[in-house]
Formats: C-alpha cells, structure tokens, sequence
C-alpha cells in the first residue's frame, strides 16, 4: 500500500484545456450521443438564432439538412460579434464556438431573454463536429472561419462582398468517432423543433429544407401561443371558439398565457420558460393552476353557480378539459438541472397568479356564456371525482385492488422479479388457452379478455371501475389507477398485448393503447408496453415428422418469400406448373392461414410468438406527445367525421408506424 502511495502524485492527475471535457464527456454536456443526443446539436444552434427573434434582431431563420450529412443553421440577426475579444485576444466568433461559457447570456450580455443558461451551446457542438462552418455578415462584410472538432483550421477571412446586410451562419457535421450510433438526422424531429418554435416565437418566420428528399415546410404563426393552443385542440369539440389570451409585462418578466376548453377529461398543459419547455412545470405554472382555481371558484360563487354548503371546485375539477400553453421571458431564469425540466424562480409564482387572476377575471366577467360553461365543465368533473371515489372505494373494500388478490382469471408467472416478468393479454379463451400451455410459467403471466373493453377516450374513472376487464388489467398490473397511481407497483416489466392479424385485434390493441395513454402514460413513457407479432400465414413442406413450417407474418411477406422461391426452383431446373396453386409452385405442400391465435396450437404460439429468441416485438413509445394525442381524440373519439377523413387518407397505405408511438 506504502508503494501505491508513493506513486500517487501531480503527474496522475490530469487537467482538461479547452473543449477536452467536451469530447472525453459528451453526455454531460447533450445528454447522449445517441440519437437524442445527435438532434440536441441542432437545438444548440438553433436557440442562438431563436434567441435573436426574440430580442427582435432576427424575423427569418433556415434549417437546412445538407445532402452529405451536416445541418447548416441560418438567421437574418445581427450577426455574432467579430471584433478582438479583449480576455482572449482573439475575434468574438471564434471565442464563442471554442470557449466554454462565452456567450451574450451572462449578466449586462447582449440578450436580456434567452434559452440558454451556460453559454456552452456553440462551443459543445463545435468540439462534437467533424467540420463547422460559421459565417457572419455585418456591416457589409463576410466573416469566415472553419474548424475541426473544435479546433480551428483557418484563420479569420474577411471579404468585402456580403450577400445581406447582417446574420449568421452555421453549418456543422457531427463527429461519427462521438456519435457511433447515428449520424443521420431525422427530419421529422427537425420539423416538429421548427413548428414549436415558431408557434412560441410570434411573427418570425422559420423554414425547414431536406436537401436528402427535397422535402420543405415554413412556419409562421401571426397569433403565437394562440395558434398553439388551437392547433392541440384540432379534433376535439371545444367549449367555444375563442381563445383567452393575454400579455403582460410584470417587472422585468414577461407573462403570456393561451388558453381554452375542451369537451374532453384529459388536460394538456404545456409550460414555456424563455422557449423552453418545463415538462416538470415549476414557479411559473404552480402561480397559473393558483390563479386558475381562484379565479374560476370567485366567479361561481358570485353569479350562484355554487351553491353556499358546495364546497369548492378543486384543481383536478377545474383542470379537465383544460388546453394551456403559458410562456414566461425572464432575463435570469432559474432552471432545475441541465436539462431545464422545471423552472424555479419564486417569483414568477406571483407573476403569473396576478396576470391569471386579473385577466381571465375580466375575460369571465365579459364572457358569461363561456364562463357557465367552463363552470358547469368543472362541477360535472367534481360530481365524476366524487362518484369515481366511491366506486374506487368500492372496488378497494372488494379486494381489487389487493396484490394479495389478484384476479382469477390471471394465470401468473411463479418469479417475483418485475423486471424479467411479462404479461401477455391475450384475446380469447382458445388463444389463452394455448399461451398458458406454451409459455414459460416462470416469468411469462397470461391475462385473457372477454371481448373488446371499454373505450376509455370518452369515459370517466367511475365508468372505467365498473368494466370488469379493466379492473382486472389495473389490478393484475399492480399499480393502482388515478390519484393512487404507483409505477414502483408494475409487477411486470413487459406488457405484451397479444392480439389476432385481423382488424378485430387490431381495434382491441388500439382499446388498450387508449386506456394505458389516457390512465397511465408514466407505463408507456417507461418503456414496458409492447405489441407482439404473430404470423398471418404457415407455410407447411413436408408431412408427419419432417413436417417443416415457415412463419410469414404478413401478405407482402408471403408474396416476395413465394415468388423467391419459384425463382430458386426454376433456376435449378424444375418444371413448374403455372396452373397451380402459388404456394405448390414454390415447393409447399400446404398453405395455412391463422384467422386468430387459437388456431394455433401451444408449440407453434410458443415458437412464433412467445419465445423470446424468436418471437418479433414492437415497443410502443410516445415519441410525439401531442400527436398522439390528437391521434387518439380523432380515432377514439365522438367526431366521426374526424375518424372517417383520417382513414381514408391513410387507407392506401396504412402503417403502424403512422402512429408514431
């Protein structure tokens, strides 16, 4: 031990120059470097021009995808500074994209509103990058200068012959050394940041080229958050038309709040700080649900909408049916991590209660029609909790919601271990039948249904507690429903829905789907829902004990597998009888179709389906919250015209991946 040490000293210990840290700990710095963490560099760059539309430099900015893999980010701004910085001794551009923590972002900078915190944005992305191009355009001139994983490879170049007057650009080409998974960009992550941004960012126009495809949008959104507001509420009935709106200076904050009501029970709620999303809320959203709930109950006690002994109307009341988009601006926001989940600064509670409980005071007063109905939303909600908690209640004093009581027909696994236990609901008694003789009864359950179960897209708690199939599923899955509602209880790690190839288990899935997005997203959002993949179609060769099967497992499949193998066989000379059946053609002695899973035996559900080295499962994700939710209000709910224009549109080509869970 004496010897080690000895050893230890100065020369053991090594200091990082530069962007060193950069390259040796990306994830500390974008998250991954993995896909997430790939689409971040564009963020990075990005904000810097967002940045400058909102401090009212910029009106235009061009994301282009590049035909050879980089991005090239593009504003109309003022241009970054080019002039000898005096700490560093070199121009301002290049002590912006090489040093850590330089920016226009700290204290008297050149932003008084921005996104970003740390002023490593530029920096970050040119230390992860093959190649970076940035070029300014000020007073006339163009400032050029080119690096390599952060280092600079030319000098500053200077030409008199500008193509504008003033902005910046910036191309980059993320380092495949740094980001081993992919390097490709996706256009539609890229399309979805540009949307959200422009409806955040009002008057400014924002374009997206893929130079890959020739693929093009532009997003310009004159009404801002209000346009937001009435976009996530396309495809369901709104209470009214108009849209409460208002902007208010408060200090040196700026408060801007949309919002409108819908004939749903789900709340969309989404929170802005500087153009940046708080998922987690914060100060900001704590003073909006306060002034909300005031404002809301003030009202309907002084127009007799509540009676003296009601008690009031609560949060959970007021929020159903809620769509809210609220953006702050503050010139020091104080957010919670890295990944600025939540915004923490104090006074913005008050900020925001001030300006909610002031204006959407007057906006009730000027709008009774619209304020009964909100009110009368909100009672209607209150009666549904209150109705909900006694048949939960009811539920509870039956046991069914005792993980000592599981229910009957749930054919559990013996493990204990959530993380290697699945649960397969299967559809059918036959199809459950098999999946109880094939599986693996140590880690695999079985939960059968009877039927299609409820829709729960247009159905209250106290609705959903008497269907008999969901209250088994809540109560097999552990977790509890509602304001019960624990991921810690999941008992299995994989929920496999286990359905028929036909329309019919396709509608089943998309029933269960609904009730996990609508009653518990935390389980999707984790990760643990999955769709599983059995075969439409058995080729058979042979017979008795040389009997061979090919699985194919869906109609285009079965076409190309068909078609090869004639190829094969005439290639290697053998007559084909053209009058024949295809599936003799190509050397089967038989073609089976499975209308369901209970045409299929244990072994062959066991082998095709269950057996995890050869089964194919597809993990459901909700890679777009608000098109899914809008996904979800259209196909699951009361608007058939919605439903009967969105299927018709996509019959051609129908995908799973249309979804985009």
């Amino acid at each position: 031990m004496a010897d080690k040490a000895e050893a230890y000293d100065s020369s053991e210990i090594r200091v990082l120059e530069g962007l060193e840290p950069v390259r040796l700990r990306p994830g500390m710095y974008i998250g991954s470097t993995g896909y997430d963490g790939l689409h971040h560099l564009i963020k990075e760059i990005a904000d810097n021009s967002i940045d400058e539309a909102i401090a009212g430099f910029a009106n235009k900015i061009e994301i282009t995808i590049l035909k050879d893999g980089g991005v090239r980010i593009d504003d109309n701004g003022r241009g970054i500074p080019v002039d000898i910085h005096p700490k560093t001794g070199k121009s301002t551009l290049e002590t912006v994209l090489t040093v850590l923590h330089a920016g226009g972002k700290f204290g008297d900078g050149g932003y008084k509103v921005s996104s970003g915190l740390h002023g490593v944005g530029s920096s970050v992305v040119n230390a992860l990058s093959s190649q970076m191009i940035a070029e300014v355009y000020r007073e006339g001139k163009t400032h050029h200068i080119e690096f390599d994983t952060g280092k600079p490879t030319t000098e500053l170049i200077v030409s008199k012959n500008s193509p504008r007057e003033s902005g910046t650009s910036i191309t980059f080409y993320p380092d495949p050394t740094i980001f081993k998974e992919t390097t490709t960009f996706d256009y539609s992550w890229v399309s979805n940041y540009a949307r959200h941004q422009a409806y955040l960012t009002k008057g400014v126009l924002i374009s997206v080229t893929d130079e890959r495809t020739s693929a093009h949008e532009s997003f310009y959104f004159e009404g801002g958050i209000k346009s937001y507001v009435k976009r996530l509420n396309n495809g369901k009935e709104v209470l009214s038309d108009d849209i409460f709106y208002v902007e208010k200076r408060i200090g040196d904050a700026e408060i801007e709040i949309a919002l409108q009501y819908n004939d749903t029970f789900a709340e969309i709620m989404k929170p802005f700080a500087n153009n940046v999303l708080t998922p987690d809320g914060g100060m900001h959203v704590v003073g909006f649900r306060t002034g909300l709930n005031r404002t809301i109950n003030d009202y309907a006690r002084k127009n007799g909408l509540l009676k003296e002994k009601e008690e009031n109307l609560t949060g959970d009341d007021i929020k159903e049916g809620l769509t809210a988009v609220i953006l702050v601006k503050l010139p020091d926001p104080q957010f919670e991590g890295q990944t600025k989940n939540k915004l923490g600064n104090p006074e913005v509670r008050g900020y925001v209660d001030k300006v909610m409980s002031e204006y959407f005071g007057y906006y009730l007063e000027e709008n009774p029609t619209i304020a009964k109905k909100i009110v009368g939303k909100a009672t209607l909600a209150a009666r549904a909790r209150k109705a909900a908690r006694a048949a939960r209640d009811n539920v509870i004093r039956k046991g069914a919601f005792d993980g000592l009581n599981l229910p009957s027909k749930l054919a559990d696994c013996s493990s204990r271990n959530a993380v290697e236990c699945e649960l397969f609901i299967v559809e059918g008694n036959s199809a459950a039948g098999s999946a109880k003789e094939g599986r693996d009864s140590k880690i695999q359950a079985i939960l059968p249904l009877r039927g299609k179960v409820l829709n729960t897209e247009r159905a209250r708690l106290d609705k959903m507690l008497a269907n008999a199939e969901l209250v088994s599923l809540i109560k097999g899955l552990g977790v509890g429903i509602g304001d019960q509602f624990n991921l810690d209880g999941l008992r299995y790690h994989k929920i496999v829905f286990m359905t028929d190839a036909d329309v019919d288990g396709s509608h089943i899935s998309t029933l269960l789907l609904t009730f996990f997005f609508r009653y518990m997203p935390e389980v999707i959002k984790a990760g643990h829902v999955y769709l599983a993949k059995p075969p439409l179609f058995g080729l058979i060769k042979g017979t008795g004990n040389s009997r061979k099967i090919d699985y194919i497992y869906d109609e285009q499949a079965l076409e190309e597998t068909l078609t090869k193998k004639i190829e094969e066989r005439k290639a290697a000379g053998t007559k084909i009888d053209e009058d024949s059946e295809r599936f003799k053609q190509a050397g089967y002695t038989a073609q089976q179709r499975f209308k369901g899973l209970g045409e299929m035996d244990a072994a062959q559900l066991w082998e095709t389906t269950m057996n995890p080295e050869n089964r194919t499962l597809v993990r459901v994700n909700i890679e777009d919250a608000e098109k899914a939710d809008s996904i979800f209000s259209k196909l699951m709910g009361d608007q058939a015209e919605l439903r009967k224009n969105f299927i018709q549109a996509r019959a051609a080509s129908v995908d799973l991946d249309d979804l985009d869970f």
